[in-house]
């Protein structure tokens, strides 16, 4: 994928628009960032880590008109609130929400502390839950718009060592389903993006838990029937796609960014 936001021959035009992106740091929701900047949108980009967060603000562009940080963690609807009037106040409106923010801890289910649980679940599920909450009455009264929450290839299947990933994506699956069904007579869109292993900071750190990274690497890729891992930007121009005008008719669906591993 090239810097700019070409698809098909198609170029996404997100000009006046107004795009939240949490977990916008790095990885997936960086790219989306980028993609979002590169088609005219004004972006609040959100995160845990004010540094990382700041960092990336520079990388995008200086912060201002366009582009700013908020430091918020979506576990906490206080703070899931606060972003939504933070890009009220930067911004006036809001036209497109991406629940990226995410988090992943491989581990055998009797190991699993509720500490741990509560982690995965107020991340994964409960954060992008209230994130929409807060956002949907400006987007009824804007009349329109595109949510797409960042699911997982573990949100349509199981996956060994991963009950409460499993768990907390499956459950944004079939919410970003039923939330379809609440919002299309007003316009507003709801979508599922369920990536595969991609290459991503969160990946990392997942590695650094095995006992041998590379042979784990190895069999992970080559799991893989297109031989390979994912790259956040493939996820991210799937993510435009969505959130743009090109894809009005498209509302309800889950869309499998994972390099054929769900196919069968």
């Amino acid at each position: 994928m090239t810097s700019d936001t070409n698809l098909l021959g198609c170029r996404f035009d997100f000009s006046k628009k107004v795009a939240i992106v949490t977990g916008g740091s790095s990885g997936i929701g960086y790219e989306t960032a980028r993609m979002l900047l590169a088609g005219g949108a004004k972006v609040l980009l959100t995160g845990r880590d004010e540094i990382k967060g700041e960092n990336a603000v520079r990388q995008l562009g200086e912060p201002g008109q366009k582009l700013n940080f908020l430091k918020a963690d979506v576990s906490q609807p206080a703070q899931c609130k606060k972003i939504i009037s933070s890009a009220i106040e930067l911004y006036g409106k809001i036209d497109i929400v991406v629940n990226n923010a995410g988090v992943f801890n491989a581990n055998p289910i009797e190991n699993v502390t509720e500490k741990e649980f509560d982690w995965m679940i107020n991340t994964n599920l409960k954060g992008p839950f209230f994130v929409c909450k807060y956002a949907v009455p400006f987007l009824k009264e804007n009349k329109g718009g595109s949510i797409i929450n960042v699911s997982s290839d573990a949100g349509l299947q199981g996956n060994r060592l991963s009950s409460v990933y499993c768990a907390s994506k499956g459950g944004l699956t079939i919410f970003s389903k039923a939330l379809a069904l609440d919002l299309a007579s007003y316009g507003i869109r709801v979508n599922c993006v369920c990536p595969g292993d991609i290459a991503t900071p969160m990946l990392d750190k997942d590695l650094k838990t095995r006992s041998d990274p590379e042979k784990y690497l190895e069999t992970l890729t080559g799991s893989y029937p297109v031989g390979r891992l994912g790259r956040p930007e493939e996820v991210a121009s799937v993510i435009c796609f969505l959130a743009s005008g090109i894809s009005d008719f498209v509302t309800g669906a889950s869309w499998s960014v994972d390099g054929g591993i769900t196919a069968g």
